[in-house]
Formats: structure tokens, C-alpha cells, sequence
């Protein structure tokens, strides 16, 4: 019994000595990966991220397009509508016009108006050139006048002649002097609504002008009651604009019911980024872009420009922080990016939502490296 308590003992031994060897191995490894492995993770990730930063990516971003509510600046009666809501409009195509009588009216009243003002340079200059000759008629006159006084002065030292004759003759030479001096100011007065140029053409006399730019207003008046595509794009809220229809031009600008919506067809992505983004962003940098509304599809851009100041630069009441408790908020600064091409053939629309990711082509490491 003895003997075979012994072996056993013997054999167990081994095994014991095995297994804490084994255990000790174990508890070895342990360390090791708990030290070196999450060393070699912290290195890894360091190299990750310093060879990263190359990309920025902002999902503050919408597609924007030209838009404009197409009105007109004279008032009338809408007379017809040529467009219908979502129709593909051409520049200079005719979206909408109003009743043209008002206008042709206006445009014949002034018409007329400028005729007559030519008859009226017409006349003024034929009565300038007659009041030239009833002057030199009358001062013929007023020297024939002044010689026969001058004989019947010399008759009366004579006692040849009445005094009441010489006295006549006198107040014939004053009344001849004084209708001289009249017609010279008709003359005056008519040379002066000439300009003083008495073979002055009638259209460049200034009451001619001044009808003259009436007619041209009032003509311009009637080609605006056509109202034309100013660029071409899709037509939008045109329901609440309908025959009929007062238009003034004082509130055009105000309401949708004096005006056609136009969305150009030409688009491009806004994005507000971060101002601790905006380092290593240039004009022309490429971008990727996705549309929440295709996801599976993906357009090519670059970086068009970077907008001269932030979001709250340009609002109506921008930010003052005059006192000492204040809080530093990062500002966003609206990056404009072009679109160049699309991987597949779907509609933009002005409004909806993106995602942007710029190249700046600068990784971490690269621009920890341009530091030092």
C-alpha cells in the first residue's frame, strides 16, 4: 500500500509542476496583452488618426438654386396666364400679361401729346420770325415818325405849324418807340422757348423732350404688361395667380398673387461649416455629394467660394457680447459648392438636404509637420 501510494505520488508530481507552469504562462500572456496590446492599440490609433483629417464632412448642407417671384412694375388686370405649375420654362418666354388697353391709351394720349408739341415749335418759330419783321416794320416806321417830328419842330420855330400838330407827332414818335419795345420782348420771349436759337429743329426743343419721354414711358409701360421668363427654370406657385386678377405694382414684391414663382435650373450646395474647419478648405477643393432624398446615388463638386463672413454677420440683429459673462459659440460660415457631375440622372430640387465631404488634401501628420 505504501508502495502505491508512493507511485502515485510520484506521477501527480509532474502534473502539479506542469499545470502552475502552464497557469504561470497564462498569467504571463495576460500581462503582456493587457500592457503591449493596449500599447499597440494606442499606437495604432494614433497612426490612424494622424494619417487621417484629410476628409471634412458636414451634413448642414442644402441644395440652393436662383428663385425669384416674377412680377411687374405697372398695375392692371390680369388678362392671361401661359404657364402652368412645374412647366420647364426658356429665358424670354411669356409667363403671364395683363390687359394692354390702359396702356395702349396712355401710349396714343402721349403720342398725340408729342405731335402737338411739334406743331407748337413749328408755330413758335414762324411766330418768332414774324415778330422779326413786324419790328423791323414798326422801327421803320418810329424813324419816319422821328423825321416828320423833327420838320415840325422846325415849322413851329417858324410859326409855320400848329403846336396841337407838333404835339400829335410827338406822341406818334412815343408810340412808335413803345410798340418797337414790345415786339422786341415778344421776339425775346419767343427766341427763349427756342433756346435761343431760332432755327432750333422741333425734337430738340425741351417741351419735345419732355413729351418725348413721355411717349417713352408710357411705352414702356405696355411692353411690361407682357411679363417674360428672366432665365429659364421651372414655374412654381402660379395656382393663386388667375385671370382677372388686380396686380399692383406697389405689392407685387408682397404677395404670390401678383407674381409667378421661377426656380432656375442651374443648382449648387450651401453648406454652413465650422469656422475650426474652414482651415485647410481652398476654392476648388473636390467634394463628394449625396442627396438625402438618393441615397444611392452620388454627384461630384468642388469648392466654389467661402463666404466673406458668418451666418450671424449678415442677420438683421447680429450678436454683442459688450459684458464680461459670455459663452464662445463656434460660428458656422456658409461654404458655396459647385456641382460638375452626377453619377446618375436624378431631379435637383432647391431645399433639399446633403451631405458634403471636402478634400482638403491635408492630413493630420502633413499639417502637424507644416507646424514644426
Amino acid at each position: 500500500m505504501s508502495a502505491a501510494n508512493n507511485t502515485v505520488s510520484a506521477y501527480a508530481a509532474p502534473r502539479q509542476s506542469w499545470a502552475g507552469a502552464l497557469w504561470a504562462d497564462k498569467a504571463r500572456l495576460r500581462r503582456v496583452l493587457m500592457f503591449w496590446g493596449v500599447g499597440i492599440f494606442l499606437l495604432a490609433a494614433g497612426a490612424v488618426y494622424l494619417v487621417g483629417g484629410r476628409y471634412i464632412s458636414a451634413d448642414d448642407a442644402y441644395v440652393h438654386a436662383n428663385k425669384l417671384m416674377v412680377s411687374t412694375d405697372v398695375s392692371g388686370l390680369v388678362r392671361g396666364v401661359n404657364v402652368h405649375e412645374g412647366q420647364q420654362v426658356k429665358a424670354g418666354d411669356v409667363l403671364f400679361s395683363l390687359d394692354p388697353r390702359p396702356f395702349q391709351i396712355a401710349l396714343e394720349n402721349a403720342q398725340a401729346n408729342l405731335a402737338s408739341t411739334v406743331q407748337d415749335a413749328e408755330s413758335t418759330r414762324a411766330s418768332y420770325r414774324s415778330a422779326v419783321a413786324q419790328i423791323a416794320a414798326q422801327q421803320a416806321m418810329a424813324r419816319m415818325n422821328a423825321q416828320t417830328y423833327s420838320r415840325y419842330e422846325a415849322l413851329a420855330k417858324q410859326n409855320a405849324i400848329a403846336a396841337m400838330q407838333v404835339d400829335t407827332q410827338h406822341a406818334a414818335v412815343l408810340n412808335s418807340q413803345a410798340m418797337t419795345a414790345s415786339l422786341q420782348q415778344q421776339a425775346a420771349t419767343l427766341l427763349a422757348k427756342l433756346n435761343g436759337n431760332p432755327n432750333l429743329s422741333a425734337e430738340k426743343t425741351p417741351a419735345y423732350l419732355k413729351a418725348k419721354a413721355a411717349v417713352d414711358e408710357a411705352q414702356r409701360q405696355l411692353d411690361h404688361a407682357v411679363v417674360h421668363a428672366p432665365f429659364a427654370g421651372i414655374v412654381g406657385a402660379v395656382d393663386s395667380l388667375q385671370p382677372g386678377t388686380l396686380v399692383i405694382s406697389a405689392m407685387s414684391a408682397f404677395t404670390t398673387t401678383s407674381a409667378v414663382g421661377l426656380i432656375g435650373d442651374k443648382f449648387w450646395i450651401s453648406a454652413d461649416m465650422k469656422e475650426t474647419e474652414l482651415t485647410h478648405i481652398r476654392n476648388g477643393a473636390p467634394v463628394d455629394i449625396r442627396i438625402d432624398t438618393y441615397p444611392g446615388c452620388k454627384w461630384a463638386g468642388h469648392v466654389d467660394t467661402v463666404a466673406a463672413g458668418s451666418d450671424s454677420s449678415f442677420s438683421a440683429l447680429p450678436a454683442e457680447n459688450a459684458s464680461g459673462n459670455w459663452v464662445k459659440v463656434v460660428q458656422r460660415i456658409p461654404v458655396r459648392i459647385a456641382i460638375d457631375k452626377s453619377e446618375c440622372a436624378r431631379p435637383l430640387r432647391a431645399g433639399m438636404s446633403a451631405v458634403v465631404t471636402i478634400d482638403t488634401g491635408k492630413r493630420r501628420l502633413t499639417r502637424l509637420l507644416e507646424g514644426i
